[in-house]
């Protein structure tokens, strides 16, 4: 549905004139321009019961967590905002003459580009608020980055920003993807990338947090986004924090007995690394947009059919639309990483390899490999087989034409590239996309192609088209109890 796009000043008076909401302001850090855009707008006295701007960490400690500081711009950070200003705000005026009304705490906070323009410029914006008056409060958090490298831009951005945050948790907390593309009204993504944005509450709980990360990918608003194990939407950064990282790229549509050797293989051989340590590794199955998009459109039901699968072997899952395997390098390089290896198998590793794929670069497949081949990383090469000769086929004997040789050889001798080790050679003939024609076409056999527990997942929440019969007794089911059911087999599978 079309949708009138109002300007930062009628989205603020709007709210000003809505006599039942109302609430306050806690704005720590560079973020100090939200609450001063709902003043300009007039009327602010329906809608401000109090602002507050705690620059100095000092009061901001002494606000918000008294004992334990820790990081000033975090989601933690935010989150002791949000408890403290709403419960301060009910306390104070929820027994007083304002039956009516439905409060709001909101809170950001925010580093902005410092003098000499050598920090990272993000931050963290949330909201606690009642749709009804006396119900219980819903919760939106959101984080950002922001690119520009003035601090006067940036905190202009945050202004426009926070408004239009507030604007759609209060007018389309019921259009999830217009929430979010409401988000950037007055705003481009060369001025904010929005990397989560998360809901909760008794309002909100029909929303699924990991559908709403991938339209942020979908929608331009992000290059990438993150749930961990247990499908919960996590920050990049957060997520990746001095970790040793392993990415697989797949399908996984379903994954099979070759994407489970992939998984399993190239963890063996990240364990031999002098600076591997288990508790500080994690592993992500990535899954490009393109993959996800069917005729052009976002598939929701086969992304959580996927997710849920990958979630169900506790296993993290990251979606991107980084096309080019030096991209999604190159994405993680702006992460304080330690080492980051990237699994690929000899199919893929013929395309990465083939120079037409980097015509748009002046530098063309030298400028690629230097963005690809960083110095933590390494490329953990899965072996294929040739369909005639039935030869394996791994990095020692890959084609290449003769131009790349020697590039090739410098990168083999020092170690960039290794073949894994140990692999299931019976398996190598299995492809996810037979597995997914066959499951669709309710033909056996594919049963044999899949891990137990893939297929059993597969039968009991009927994914990728399969019909058993679960598909009989699911259609008199409500969806409360389909995704209950969904939950508990994950929880199994992980534990």
């Amino acid at each position: 549905m079309e949708r009138e796009i109002l300007s930062t000043n009628r989205k603020a008076l709007r709210i000003n004139l809505d006599a039942s909401i109302y609430g306050s302001f806690a704005e720590i850090g560079g973020g100090q321009e939200v609450g001063r855009n709902f003043f300009t707008a007039g009327g602010a006295s329906g809608t401000v019961a109090k602002t507050i701007s705690a620059y100095d960490k000092k009061f901001s400690d002494n606000l918000y967590n008294q004992n334990k500081p820790g990081r000033y711009v975090s989601e933690g950070r935010l989150t002791k905002m949000l408890k403290t200003e709403f419960n301060e705000l009910v306390n104070i005026l929820g027994n007083g003459n304002h039956e009516n009304r439905r409060f709001f705490a909101f809170a950001n906070t925010v580093a902005t580009i410092n003098y000499k323009k050598d920090n990272r410029s993000h931050g963290w914006l949330g909201i606690r608020y009642q749709l009804h008056s006396n119900s219980e409060a819903n919760e939106v958090v959101m984080h950002v980055n922001l690119p520009e490298k003035d601090a006067v831009i940036q905190q202009q951005t945050l202004g426009i920003l926070g408004v239009n945050f507030i604007f759609a948790c209060f007018y389309f907390h019921d259009r999830p993807n217009v929430f979010l593309k409401s988000l950037l009204d007055s705003l481009d993504t060369d001025r904010v990338e929005i990397t989560l944005v998360r809901m909760t509450g008794p309002d909100l709980n029909y929303v699924d947090n990991r559908l709403l990360s991938v339209q942020l990918v979908n929608n331009g608003m992000t290059s990438a986004t993150m749930f961990d194990r247990n499908g919960d939407v996590q920050q990049p950064s957060d997520m990746l924090y001095k970790k040793n990282v392993l990415a697989f790229r797949g399908s996984f549509r379903p994954i099979t007995y070759v994407g489970f050797d992939m998984l399993k293989t190239s963890f063996g051989l990240f364990k031999k690394d002098e600076d591997y340590e288990k508790e500080n590794t994690i592993s992500l199955c990535e899954m490009t947009l393109n993959n996800l998009l069917e005729e052009g459109q976002f598939d929701e039901r086969d992304f959580l059919d996927r997710a849920d699968m990958l979630t169900g072997m506790g296993q993290n899952v990251m979606v991107s639309n980084f096309r080019e395997y030096y991209k999604l390098v190159s994405y993680f390089s702006q992460f304080k990483i330690k080492n980051l290896r990237v699994v690929i198998g000899v199919p893929t590793f013929i395309n990465v390899l083939d120079e037409s794929y980097y015509t748009d670069l002046k530098g063309g497949i030298l400028e690629a490999f230097g963005k690809l081949f960083v110095k933590n990383m390494k490329l953990y090469v899965y072996p294929a087989k040739d369909e005639k000769s039935g030869e394996l086929i791994n990095s020692s004997n890959i084609p290449m034409v003769d131009g790349l040789k020697h590039l090739y050889k410098y990168l083999i001798e020092n170690r960039k590239i290794l073949d894994l080790e140990g692999v299931n050679t019976d398996k190598l003939h299995i492809k996810s996309k037979d597995v997914l024609e066959m499951i669709r076409n309710q033909q056996g056999g594919w049963e044999k192609m899949v891990p137990v527990y893939i297929e059993e997942f597969i039968k009991t929440n009927d994914l990728f088209g399969y019909e058993g019969e679960s598909e009989l007794v699911a259609r008199k089911e409500d969806c409360d109890d389909i995704m209950g059911k969904r939950t508990r087999l994950a929880k199994k599978h992980r534990k």
